[in-house]
C-alpha cells in the first residue's frame, strides 16, 4: 500500500467535498499483510481511495508484537506524524493489528493525536471507528476479546492481481512460551471448506493464478470441527480447481504435520515442491522449554519424508536464537541440526523478551553480547548453506512467475525477477528479440548462476519461453482501469503504461 499528499481542491471545491486518501503501513507477518488488504477493502468500500505520494488523510498502522522493537517502531512513526496531522486539519490516524491489542489504552496515552485504536478481532469497525472520531471530536478505542467477522468475508483490496492470500483459520491452541500470538488473536477458529474454496475460486476468476493459505498453525486446519485429514482434504480439493497453477501454505507446526499432508503435496500438481518448517530450536532441552510438542528427531525425519516423497523441495525454517537457559551445547544441537536440514533458506531471529510471554520470566537471560555472537555463527552456516544449495540448481530450467517487484540492481542489471515453482527468488534477463513478460505471466529459463539468496538466468535465445497467462491479462486489465489507457501487451499499438520496472537488456548474442 502506497502513500499519499492529497491534490488541492480544484474549481472551488472544498477538500471536504474531495474523496479522501488512505495509506495502510503494514508490521509483521503474512497474516498482517492479509488483514492490511482487509483494511484497505473497508476503506475502498467506505468511499476512500488511495494516496499516491507520501502524505494521506488517513494513515493506518496494522502492527505486530512478536519482536521487542515492534513498540518503538510504531511509535516512532507516530511521532513523525504528529507535526504532519498538526498542519494539516482533518488528517486522522488509526492503530491496529496485535500490538493494539495488546497495549489498548497505551496507544493513546503515549500518542494522544491517534484517533482510532482497534484489535485484531474487529478489523471490520475501522471506518466506523473514523467516521465516529471525525463526529465526536475524539479518539475512539475499540477492542474485542473475540473475533466479531472473520477477517477473510471483508471487503478487499488486493496488492497483488496474480497471487494472493488466504486465510483458512485464525487464532492459536498452543502455548509456546516465547509467542504472544496466542494472547492476541485468540484460540483457533477454522473457516468451513467450502467457504474457503469459494475465495480461492473467487481470485482466480479474478485472474490470480497463485494462491497461499494462512493460519497461524495452518496445518492443524480441521480441529474445530474435528476432522484430523482436513487440511490434506483442503490441499486436494485446491487442485480441482481450474487455473489455479500454484497453491502454498504457510506456516505449519510440526508436531501437528502428519503423512497424509506430504502424500497431498505429492500428488497434487498445483501444490508446490516448497515448505516452510518452523524449527525455533535444534536443542530438545530448549524445545522442552520453549513448549515446542516435538524434538529434533522427529523435526528431521519429517523432512527426510518430504524429500522422499518431493525429491526437490526447498525446505525454509524459522529460528531463535539465545532463548532463555540456551547453553553453549544447546546452541551447538541447532548448528547440527541446522547442518543435517539444508535450508533453502531460514529467517534467523535473537530471542526478544515480550512482556505477558511465561518465556519473559525465566531466569538465565543471556546477555546481548552473547546471543549476538551466536546469531553471527548461525547466520554465517545458513548463507553457506543456502549458497551450497543454490549452486545444485546451476544449469537447471526452472518456471518463473514474473513479479512487479525488481531486485535492487534492476538498473544496473536489467533483469526482471520472480520466484520459481519451489520459490527460489530469480532474477532473469530477456534475450534481445525476445517476447516481454508482464507480472503474472510465466517464463522458462535456465539457471546461469546463483548467491546465497538468490538465482540468476541470463538465457540464450533458445533457453527462454514465455507463456502469457491469465495473470498476465488481469495485470493488463488493472493498469488500464487505474491509468485510463491501455497497458503493454495488449497489442493495439498504443504507448502502454509504464509498469515501474527495468528496461529490457539489448542482448548482442
Amino acid at each position: 500500500m502506497s502513500g499519499a499528499p492529497t491534490e488541492e481542491p480544484v474549481s472551488g471545491l472544498s477538500r471536504e467535498a474531495t474523496a479522501r486518501t488512505y495509506q495502510v503501513r503494514t508490521f509483521g507477518c503474512q497474516m498482517n499483510v492479509h488483514d492490511s488488504e482487509r483494511m484497505a477493502g473497508m476503506l475502498e468500500d467506505a468511499g476512500y481511495v488511495p494516496a499516491d505520494g507520501d502524505r494521506a488523510d488517513v494513515v493506518v498502522f496494522n502492527t505486530c508484537a512478536v519482536r521487542e522493537n515492534a513498540d518503538n517502531k510504531l511509535y516512532g512513526n507516530l511521532g513523525i506524524l504528529a507535526p504532519v496531522k498538526a498542519a494539516n486539519p482533518g488528517m486522522q490516524i488509526a492503530v491496529g493489528g496485535c500490538l493494539a491489542q495488546k497495549d489498548r489504552e497505551t496507544i493513546l496515552k503515549k500518542a494522544p493525536w491517534v484517533d482510532a485504536v482497534f484489535g485484531t478481532h474487529n478489523v471490520g469497525a475501522l471506518p466506523a471507528l473514523l467516521e465516529r472520531a471525525r463526529h465526536n471530536d475524539e479518539a475512539q478505542l475499540e477492542i474485542l476479546e473475540s473475533l466479531d467477522v472473520f477477517p477473510s468475508t471483508l471487503p478487499t483490496k488486493r496488492d497483488s492481481v496474480y497471487a494472493g492470500w488466504v486465510s483458512i483459520s485464525v487464532g492459536c491452541n498452543n502455548t509456546c512460551t516465547f509467542c504472544i500470538v496466542p494472547a492476541l488473536r485468540g484460540k483457533e477458529k477454522d473457516r468451513r471448506p467450502g467457504d474457503i474454496l469459494a475465495e480461492v475460486q473467487a481470485l482466480v476468476d479474478d485472474g490470480a493464478i497463485e494462491v497461499t493459505l494462512l493460519g497461524q498453525n495452518v496445518n492443524s486446519y480441521g480441529v474445530e470441527f474435528g476432522d484430523r485429514q482436513a487440511f490434506s482434504k483442503l490441499l486436494r480439493a485446491c487442485g480441482d480447481i481450474e487455473g489455479l497453477e500454484r497453491v502454498r501454505f504457510t506456516s505449519p507446526h510440526p508436531a501437528a504435520f502428519t503423512d497424509d499432508v506430504i502424500d497431498a503435496m505429492a500428488e497434487t500438481p498445483n501444490v508446490m515442491p516448497q515448505l516452510h518448517m518452523p524449527l525455533q530450536s535444534g536443542s530438545d532441552g530448549i524445545l522442552k522449554a520453549m513448549k515446542r510438542s516435538y524434538r529434533s528427531t522427529k523435526f528431521l525425519g519429517i523432512l527426510d519424508k518430504v524429500r522422499d516423497k518431493i525429491p526437490h523441495a526447498a525446505i525454509s525454517t524459522d529460528i531463535i536464537v539465545g532463548f532463555p537457559g540456551e547453553t553453549e551445547e544447546d546452541f551447538q544441537a541447532t548448528l547440527d541440526v541446522v547442518e543435517k536440514s539444508r535450508f533453502a533458506t531460514a529467517f534467523t531471529f535473537q530471542y526478544s523478551k515480550r512482556p505477558g510471554t511465561p518465556a519473559a520470566d525465566l531466569p538465565d537471560q543471556l546477555p546481548k553480547a552473547v546471543v549476538q555472537e551466536r546469531f553471527e555463527r548461525l547466520t554465517a552456516l545458513q548463507d553457506r548453506i543456502a549458497a551450497e544449495e543454490n549452486k545444485k540448481q546451476l544449469g537447471r530450467r526452472v518456471e518463473v512467475m514474473v513479479t512487479a517487484q525488481s531486485g535492487r540492481k534492476a538498473e544496473e542489471t536489467h533483469r526482471l525477477s520472480g520466484r520459481s515453482r519451489d520459490q527460489r527468488l530469480v532474477h532473469f534477463s530477456v534475450p534481445a528479440g525476445a517476447p516481454a513478460p508482464r507480472p503474472g505471466d510465466l517464463v522458462t529459463v535456465t539457471i546461469t548462476d546463483a548467491g546465497a539468496f538468490h538465482l540468476i538466468a541470463d538465457p540464450a535465445p533458445g533457453e527462454y519461453s514465455l507463456r502469457r497467462s491469465r495473470a498476465g491479462d488481469a495485470w493488463d486489465r488493472s493498469q488500464a482501469e487505474s491509468c485510463g489507457v491501455p497497458a503493454p501487451g495488449t497489442g493495439d499499438g498504443r504507448k502502454g503504461v509504464s509498469l515501474g520496472m527495468p528496461s529490457l537488456p539489448v542482448r548482442t548474442s
